[in-house]
């Protein structure tokens, strides 16, 4: 059971789903900062611009993406009954978030060890 495509799919949809919501109070907790006066702002946001959260960015962006298309191979999946493709699908959208996270991770990264 732990290792059907279907419990890997909903288990890191739960996961991902979780991080989404860390990284929204994270945020609302650095953007409402701004009402404390600019320096209470500038330090948080000079916290959240370190090394660390470059690659936390990537995670971020793995959360995402993952997210986004699993949520579409899900809706694919219920609403054009095509319940035969599951599994083929879940590896479809699993490779094509690697490429698009390696995609769009690279530059964050360099980005990171260049500051």
């Amino acid at each position: 059971m732990y290792k059907s495509t279907g419990f890997i799919s909903f288990a890191l949809r739960r996961i991902t789903g979780i991080a989404l919501v860390l990284y929204l109070f994270t945020h609302m907790w650095v953007i409402g900062s701004a009402n404390s006066g600019p320096e209470t702002f500038d330090a948080r946001l000079n916290l959240v611009q370190s090394t660390i959260f470059k690659f936390a960015e990537v995670a971020l962006l793995a959360a995402v993406v993952y997210h986004a298309f699993d949520g579409i191979r899900l809706l694919i999946v219920h609403y054009l009954d095509v319940t035969e493709y599951r599994k083929s699908l879940f590896y479809a959208i699993f490779a094509v978030s690697a490429l698009l996270v390696i995609a769009g991770g690279i530059p964050i990264i360099l980005f990171a060890l260049e500051g």
